[in-house]
């Protein structure tokens, strides 16, 4: 064989960084993973005021999710109307089983 015709074929097979994992979402961090996958065995999808120790979800989680699209805005509550009550949306639905 030509050796510059081994040294032009070599070259074809470069290394290159190609992005095949079939993500199109960012994953959620583990605060947002537990707030989702705790919808999933609620009526509707209902998303949790309060986590297992009885304490307020960080609003900051909650409005992450909501940002991601993995929430949505449920209804108000009208005795507690600073409460956000959220639902899983379908892409949530699919990340929160997924991750």
């Amino acid at each position: 064989m030509n050796r510059d015709f081994a040294r032009h074929h070599a070259r074809s097979f470069e290394l290159n960084s190609f992005n095949d994992n079939g993500l199109e979402v960012d994953l959620p961090a583990i605060d947002e993973l537990l707030y989702l996958r705790r919808g999933l065995t609620q009526p509707g999808g209902k998303l949790p005021l309060f986590d297992l120790d009885g304490q307020e979800i960080h609003i900051d989680i909650v409005k992450r999710c909501l940002a991601a699209g993995w929430a949505q805005p449920w209804f108000k509550n009208p005795l507690k109307p600073d409460w956000l009550v959220c639902k899983l949306t379908e892409r949530g639905r699919q990340v929160a089983s997924a991750a």
